[in-house]
C-alpha cells in the first residue's frame, strides 16, 4: 500500500509513474480532497472535545458549589452529538481512502524499463548455451508419459485438468529437487528453513497484495461459518510471520527459504500453457523471503537473484535473466527480475522464477515495522521475495534438457546423491 502523505504531496508525479502500468490512475486525485476533508474533521473533532472537557470542568465546579448546571449539561450533550456526527463522517472518509489505496499498485523503481508488456523486458544476462541434439527432441509431456513418471489421465480422474500425479522416479525427482534447493539455500546461502501452513486467512492475502485485486485467482476453503484460502505462494504465509510486529533493526535482514505446495485457479489464463505441468493449479515451490532495512533492500535483491541463479548453475541448465518492464510487473512490486530457463521442447526460454523487491508496499499493508534503536521511531521494513525455484518448472527443464535419444533422462550430477539413480529409463 502506498503512503497516503506521499501520494497527496506528489499526486501528479504518482499518477504519471503509475500510468506506465497500463491503467488510468486519475482516480487518485480524489485522495487530495479526502485527505483535506479528513484533516478538517479531525481539527473540528479535537476542538469539540477540548470544548467538552472545559464544559465538563465547569459542570464539576457548579455541582461542587451546589449550583444549577442543567444549561451546560445541554451544551455538553450537543457537543457529544456533534462529535458523533464527525466521527461517523471520518469513518466513511477513512474507508474511502483505504479502499482507493488497497487497489492501487506499487510505484515502479526508477531503474525499471518503461513498457506496455513483456516485449519491453530487458535481458541483462544469458548463462549457458542450449544443447544441440542430434535427434528430434520431445517435450516433457511425451517423455514423462512414455517413462511412466507423469500421469495426467489419472490426475484428471481424481480432480480434473491441470493437475498431475508424479510416479516412481518422477516423484523422487520432485522430492530430490525440493531437498536440493532447501539444502543449498539453508546451508550455503544462510537462509532459515520454513515450512508454513498451506492455508491462510483473509488478512494474510490482503497483506501481500493478493486481495482484493486477485481474489478470483484464489481457491477458497470453507468449513461451517469459517473460510480460508489455499496458499498461492510461500510468499503469503512467510511475509505474514511478522504481520503487526515491530522487529529489531539490528537483527535485519531476516531471510527465509520457505517450502510450500502452492495453489492457483489461474482464472485469467484460460487456453495458455495448459499442456503438461508448466501452468498447474497445484505445484511445489521453494521461495526466498527477506525482511530488510530500506537502505539495504536493493543490495539484498541482487544477492537474492544470485542465490536463485545458483540452482540452475548447479543443475547446469541454460538460462537468462530479464528485468521486467513497468507493464509486466506484479501488482505489489517495485522491481522484478525474471529468470527464464531454456526448454528444448518449446525451443525458447520460459520463466522459472521471479525475484522482486516490494519495498515498503507489503509492510504497510501488513504493518511490519522495525526500530533502529529502542528510542528511535518505528519505520516500515522492506520485503523481498524470490523463487528458489519453482519445482515443477525445474523438473520440466531437467526432463527436456537431459533427454537422450532412447527416451531416457540423465540425472544431473548434483541430484544423484538425492536420487540414488543416474538415469530414468
Amino acid at each position: 500500500m502506498l503512503d497516503l502523505k506521499f501520494v497527496v504531496e506528489n499526486i501528479e508525479e504518482v499518477i504519471n509513474k503509475l500510468s506506465h502500468r497500463n491503467g488510468d490512475f486519475s482516480y487518485l486525485r480524489e485522495l487530495v480532497t479526502l485527505h483535506e476533508r479528513r484533516k478538517n474533521i479531525l481539527y473540528h473533532v479535537e476542538s469539540k472535545k477540548a470544548e467538552r472537557n472545559e464544559q465538563s470542568k465547569k459542570i464539576g465546579e457548579l455541582k461542587r458549589n451546589k449550583q444549577d448546571a442543567s444549561h451546560i449539561l445541554a451544551q455538553v450533550a450537543n457537543l457529544g452529538n456533534d462529535i458523533k456526527v464527525y466521527d461517523e463522517e471520518l469513518k466513511l472518509i477513512e474507508e474511502k481512502i483505504f479502499n482507493i489505496l488497497a487497489v492501487t499498485p506499487n510505484l515502479p523503481h526508477e531503474s525499471v524499463p518503461v513498457g506496455k508488456d513483456e516485449s519491453a523486458n530487458v535481458e541483462i544476462k544469458k548463462v549457458g548455451t542450449p544443447k544441440k541434439f542430434d535427434f528430434e527432441v520431445k517435450d516433457h509431456v511425451e517423455l514423462g508419459e512414455n517413462l511412466g513418471i507423469l500421469d495426467f489421465e489419472r490426475a484428471a480422474k481424481i480432480i480434473g485438468a491441470r493437475f498431475v500425479v508424479d510416479k516412481g522416479l518422477g516423484a523422487r525427482l520432485e522430492r530430490s529437487l525440493i531437498s536440493f534447493m532447501m539444502d543449498l539455500h539453508a546451508f550455503e546461502h544462510g537462509y532459515t528453513e520454513i515450512i508454513p501452513p498451506y492455508i491462510v486467512n483473509e488478512k494474510s492475502m490482503f497483506a501481500t497484495g493478493q486481495f482484493p485485486k486477485f481474489r478470483d485467482d484464489s481457491f477458497r476453503v470453507i468449513s461451517g461459518d469459517d473460510s480460508w484460502y489455499l496458499n498461492p505462494t510461500a510468499e503469503v504465509p512467510t511475509i505474514n510471520l511478522y504481520r503487526d510486529e515491530i522487529l529489531d533493526g539490528n537483527q535485519l535482514p531476516y531471510q527465509y527459504c520457505s517450502y510450500t505446495t502452492a495453489f492457483r485457479s489461474e482464472a485469467g489464463s484460460a487456453g495458455r500453457d495448459t499442456k503438461g505441468i508448466l501452468r498447474q493449479h497445484q505445484f511445489n515451490k521453494v521461495e526466498l523471503i527477506k525482511f530488510t532495512r530500506p537502505e539495504d533492500s536493493y543490495q539484498e535483491l541482487e544477492s537474492m537473484l544470485l542465490h536463485s541463479e545458483e540452482v540452475l548453475k548447479r543443475l547446469k541448465l541454460p538460462y537468462r535473466v530479464v528485468t521486467l518492464s513497468t507493464g509486466d510487473m506484479g501488482f505489489g512490486m517495485a522491481k522484478t527480475y525474471d529468470i527464464e530457463v531454456w526448454l528444448p521442447g518449446q525451443n525458447t526460454y520460459r520463466e522459472i522464477g521471479s525475484i522482486s523487491n516490494a519495498e515498503d508496499f507489503q509492510a504497510r499493508r501488513a504493518n511490519i515495522r522495525f526500530k533502529r534503536t529502542k528510542e528511535s521511531k518505528t519505520e516500515y521494513v522492506h520485503t523481498l521475495n524470490g523463487s528458489g525455484l519453482a519445482v515443477g518448472r525445474t523438473m520440466i527443464a531437467i526432463i527436456e534438457n537431459y533427454q537422450n535419444k532412447d527416451g531416457s533422462i540423465t540425472i544431473p550430477d548434483v541430484l544423484i546423491p538425492y536420487m540414488r539413480e543416474k538415469v530414468i529409463k
